[in-house]
């Protein structure tokens, strides 16, 4: 709600304008998008996946893009949600010995980014197919810069930026609660196990511990591929495709019980960041932009960026520490 009614102050009072001339030179060579798409990547990363919702249903914004790039808006927020608080969470575990959590975090910051490319460039990929565009044939629009001309008094302006934007935001964020709720029980019924006595008692988050068993299963190929202490890590990004916040709480057990390493926690906040739950939000989010048919490939997209954020972040890790 507080992300909606920003974004609508920053579209009336012309920032997103100015966000999409002097980054367009950057964003587009990157992902691929114009430079107003940087302001999703922000609003994201302050907040959750969602909030990147608020400024693509809005007309205003949506006419910076072709109609193929507005799917992609979900693979780019999502890349970035949950940012600020995965990576603050992380910086605040207090260190044993010489052990250096900033430099996990940003490390980490550094392979979600490179985990984001991937998945909106993926995304893209999928979106050219599905509406027909062919190399050579994207036309450039004469965007029509937000330059507001109103005759309103200032603090009219934002008056009603405040309203109409957390108006929208409430909307929005009553349309993705079935999808992120029935999603993410899902998940993790088939992540958690029983109580510790190993009986099940009715407790809450219990489940069938499914996903871990098939991580273990899978134990001789993910720790190559992430550098993993132990495969009790795995559990880290397992629970971040339900909930980045309900991932990072384990990651301070892990660190203190000695099975993870700042090595592993570099790992565990480019995954966090770069899935950050989107199992849970990724169907709503699509739904909402009225591109459904196209969840399937924002998926795909979204599952091959995030194990790619692993492990480029587990490699560059060990060139750089």
């Amino acid at each position: 709600v507080v992300m909606s009614a920003f974004s609508y102050m920053l579209n009336e009072f012309g920032v997103v304008a100015l966000l999409n001339r002097l980054l367009s030179s950057l964003m587009k060579p990157l992902y691929g998008l114009p430079g107003a798409a940087s302001l999703g990547i922000v609003l994201t990363y302050l907040t959750d996946n969602p909030a990147i919702l608020s400024v693509a249903d809005n007309d205003s914004y949506k006419a910076y893009f072709e109609e193929y790039q507005l799917p992609a808006l979900t693979n780019l927020g999502t890349s970035f949600g949950m940012g600020l608080i995965v990576t603050t969470f992380v910086i605040g575990i207090k260190p044993l010995a010489n052990d250096s959590m900033i430099s996990a975090a940003l490390i980490g910051n550094l392979g979600a980014v490179i985990g984001s490319i991937i998945s909106t460039r993926l995304m893209l990929h999928f979106c050219k197919k599905h509406f027909g565009v062919q190399k050579g044939s994207i036309n450039t629009k004469a965007y029509t810069e937000n330059e507001t001309k109103s005759s309103s008094k200032l603090g009219d302006r934002i008056l009603k930026c405040i309203i109409d934007g957390g108006t929208k935001g409430v909307e929005l964020g009553m349309s993705i609660v079935p999808g992120v709720l029935v999603v993410c029980t899902f998940v993790f019924m088939l992540t958690n196990g029983p109580s510790a006595s190993g009986a099940y008692t009715g407790a809450a988050y219990e489940g069938v511990a499914l996903l871990p068993k098939i991580a273990d299963a899978l134990n001789f190929i993910l720790q190559p591929m992430f550098g993993f202490k132990s495969s009790e890590c795995i559990s880290v990004p397992i629970t971040a495709l339900g909930a980045a916040g309900a991932a990072t709480g384990i990651i301070p057990k892990l660190y203190y019980a000695g099975a993870a390493s700042p090595h592993d926690i570099a790992v565990f906040v480019s995954m966090c960041m770069c899935w950050s739950g989107y199992l849970s939000t990724h169907l709503s989010m699509m739904g909402k932009l009225g591109y459904t048919e196209l969840t399937g490939k924002a998926i795909l997209s979204h599952t091959i960026a995030g194990l790619c954020a692993g492990v480029v972040t587990n490699w560059i890790y060990v060139l750089i520490m």
